[in-house]
C-alpha cells in the first residue's frame, strides 16, 4: 500500500496474526476507495525454475546462459510451440492452450503475449478470430477506423485491458482518471457497477466519439468479455517473457530444464508423473535414485538422463541424504554396499531407511533388489559390525586395513517385476523403471484416451474409455443398502476418481482389485471444477 503521506492518514492499521507485519484493517477494494495505491507482489515458482535450470547448465557443461538476453526470434522455440510441445512450459501447457498454439503457429513473442492474455474465461471467445486473422490479414476489420491505431498489432482483436482503456479515452472521451475508474470497476466483477459503466461509456461513444448507437453498443459487446478477466498488457508481456524463456530452456537444454522442473514439483506426485511422462516423450530417461549419482533433488547425470534425488525417497530423511552426499564428496564413490555401510553412520541408515534405499533402486549398480532384500538381516548385522570396528585398525602384519568391505550374500529368489514396480510406487510415488500397463501396450493401442486427456476435457457427460491401475477402492452403502464404490485409478501421467454405482459395482466385483490393470468405459462428470468418471463397464486386463 502506497500513500502520499502516512498510511494511517487514510486507513486504520494493525499487526498481522504473527505480529511481524503491519496490515490494513480494510479489504482490497476498500483501500483503493480510501485513496491508497495497491500493489500485489506474488512469488512465481517458474522464476526459480529458470534460475535453477541456468545454474544446472553451468555446473554440468560450464556454459553460461544469459537468460535475460536470449534471442526473442529463436526458430527452435517457435518450432517447438507450433508442434504443441508445451508441457512443462510456463502458461503454455494444457490441452486447450496447446491446441490453440498449434493452430496459431506463433512466430513472435507478441503472439505468445496475446495467447497468455486471451486464454481465460471471456476473452477466450476471441482466440479463433485472432488465429484466423493472423493467417489471413484480409479478415482484419475495425468497427471504427480509430480502432486501428489501438488494435493493429492484435489483428483488430481487443486483447488487453489497456486496449479497453485506450478505447474509452480515444472514442469515449474518458479522462485517464475516469479510465482508471473503469479499470477498477472491471476488476471488481460487480454486475451492477459494470451496467453503470456500460451506460456511461456507450453515451461517451455516441456524444464524444460521434458513433451511432448500434455501433457504440457493438463496441461495448467487444469490451464486455474483459469485464472480469482482462489482462494488463504489462502483465501479459511479463508472463509471456517468462513463458518464452522456459520454452527456450526446454528447446535448447531439455535435460537440465526438466530436472529443474521435476525438482520444483517434487512434492506433488501428480505433477512429477506428468513431467516424467513428458521426459519419456521427448527422449529423456528418468532413472531411479543411485547411491553414486543422485543428489538431494532430481539431477541431470548425462544428456538425456535424469536421476531421482535421494530426498524423493519416502522413509528416508533429508539429513541422511545430506550425510551420504557429503561422505561421497569427501571419500569418493561407494564401491559396494559393504563400503557404504562402513562409511555411513548406522543411526542414519536404520532398517526402515535401508529397506527404502534398496527397494527404490539406490543400490542397483551393486546388486539386485531381491537379493539385497533377501539378505537384509545379514546386511544390517554387517553395518553394525562395520561401524563398531576401531578406525584405522591394523592387521597382524601392522599394515592398515584399506580393502573394501565385502558382504557375502546368499542366493535368494529375484524380486518379480511387479514387486519392484510396487516398491517404486510406494517409495517414489510413481512407477519409474516401467509401468504395470506396459505389458498391455499392444492391446491398448486402439484406445487413444488417457486420464490426463479425460481431466482436461470440459464437456460434461463426454464418453470415455481409459486404462489404468486401481490405486484404491472405497465401498459405501446407498440409502437403499446397496453397495457402490469410489475407485481411484492411475496411468503413467495422472490419476482420477471413478464412481461405480450399485449395478456396475456388483457386475465388476472380480475385476475390482487394488493393483489390477483395468479398462474403464464411462462418462466424464464435472462438478465444482473436479473431474471424475461415472463407470458403465469395467474390464480386467
Amino acid at each position: 500500500m502506497i500513500a502520499p503521506t502516512d498510511v494511517t492518514d487514510f486507513v486504520p492499521v494493525q499487526r498481522d496474526p504473527s505480529g511481524t507485519s503491519v496490515i490494513t484493517q480494510y479489504d482490497m477494494h476498500a483501500v483503493e476507495d480510501a485513496g491508497l495505491l495497491k500493489f500485489d507482489f506474488l512469488g512465481l515458482k517458474n522464476l526459480s525454475v529458470l534460475g535453477d535450470a541456468v545454474e544446472r547448465v553451468r555446473v554440468r557443461s560450464g556454459e553460461m546462459v544469459d537468460i535475460e538476453n536470449i534471442p526473442l526470434d529463436d526458430s527452435k522455440v517457435f518450432g517447438m510451440l507450433k508442434h504443441g510441445d508445451t508441457e512443462s512450459v510456463f502458461q503454455l501447457g494444457g490441452s486447450g492452450m496447446t491446441r490453440y498454439l498449434k493452430e496459431l503457429e506463433p512466430s513472435s513473442v507478441h503472439d505468445i503475449n496475446a495467447m497468455v492474455a486471451l486464454y481465460r474465461p471471456g476473452p477466450m471467445e476471441s482466440i479463433p478470430a485472432y488465429i484466423a486473422r493472423k493467417h489471413n490479414p484480409a479478415l482484419v476489420t475495425y468497427l471504427d477506423p480509430r480502432l486501428k491505431e489501438i488494435l493493429d498489432r492484435s489483428y483488430g482483436i481487443i486483447t488487453y485491458q489497456d486496449d479497453v482503456l485506450l478505447i474509452a479515452v480515444k472514442l469515449g472521451g474518458y479522462s485517464w482518471l475516469q479510465a482508471d475508474e473503469l479499470r477498477r470497476a472491471m476488476g471488481k466483477k460487480i454486475p451492477e457497477v459494470m451496467m453503470a459503466e456500460k451506460e456511461k461509456l456507450v453515451n461517451g461513444f455516441i456524444e464524444y466519439g460521434k458513433l451511432p448507437r448500434a455501433k457504440a453498443e457493438a463496441i461495448w459487446k467487444l469490451i464486455e468479455p474483459f469485464a472480469a478477466y482482462g489482462f494488463g498488457k504489462a502483465h501479459a508481456a511479463s508472463y509471456g517473457r517468462v513463458a518464452y524463456q522456459t520454452a527456450y530452456m526446454k528447446a535448447h537444454y531439455p535435460t537440465d530444464y526438466m530436472a529443474a522442473v521435476l525438482s520444483a514439483d517434487s512434492g506433488d506426485t501428480e505433477k512429477v508423473a506428468e513431467h516424467v511422462a513428458e521426459c519419456e516423450r521427448i527422449g529423456i530417461k528418468v532413472w531411479p535414485p543411485d547411491i553414486n549419482e543422485s543428489f538431494q533433488t532430481f539431477t541431470a547425470v548425462a544428456e538425456g538422463a535424469i536421476r531421482f534425488g535421494l530426498s524423493s525417497i519416502k522413509n528416508f530423511g533429508e539429513s541422511s541424504a545430506t550425510a551420504i552426499i557429503e561422505e561421497r564428496s569427501k571419500g569418493g564413490k561407494f564401491k559396494s554396499i559393504g563400503d557404504f555401510l562402513s562409511r555411513v553412520p548406522q543411526n542414519l541408515v536404520n532398517r526402515r531407511a535401508l529397506e527404502a534405499l534398496i527397494k527404490s533402486g539406490v543400490f542397483d549398480s551393486f546388486e539386485k533388489r531381491g537379493t539385497l532384500m533377501g539378505n537384509i538381516e545379514k546386511i544390517l548385522a554387517f553395518g553394525k559390525d562395520a561401524m563398531g570396528a576401531p578406525e584405522g585398525q591394523d592387521s597382524l602384519f601392522g599394515a592398515s586395513l584399506v580393502s573394501t568391505p565385502v558382504i557375502i550374500l546368499e542366493e535368494t529368489p529375484p524380486a518379480s517385476r511387479e514387486e519392484m514396480l510396487a516398491w517404486e510406487k510406494e517409495l517414489l510415488g510413481i512407477y519409474v523403471s516401467g509401468h504395470p500397463l506396459d505389458k498391455f501396450s499392444e492391446s491398448l493401442k486402439q484406445y487413444q484416451g488417457s486420464i490426463r486427456m479425460a481431466k482436461s476435457e470440459e464437456r460434461n457427460g463426454y464418453p470415455l474409455v481409459v486404462a489404468g491401475v486401481i490405486e484404491s477402492i472405497k465401498p459405501i452403502l446407498t440409502k437403499k443398502g446397496d453397495r457402490m464404490g469410489f475407485i481411484t485409478i492411475s496411468d503413467k501421467e495422472s490419476s482420477i476418481e471413478t464412481v461405480a454405482f450399485p449395478e456396475v459395482f456388483k457386475a465388476s466385483r472380480e475385476a475390482l482389485e487394488i493393483g489390477r490393470c483395468v479398462l474403464l468405459k464411462g462418462k466424464l462428470s464435472k462438478r465444482n471444477g473436479e473431474s471424475s468418471i461415472l463407470i458403465e463397464k469395467v474390464k480386467g486386463l
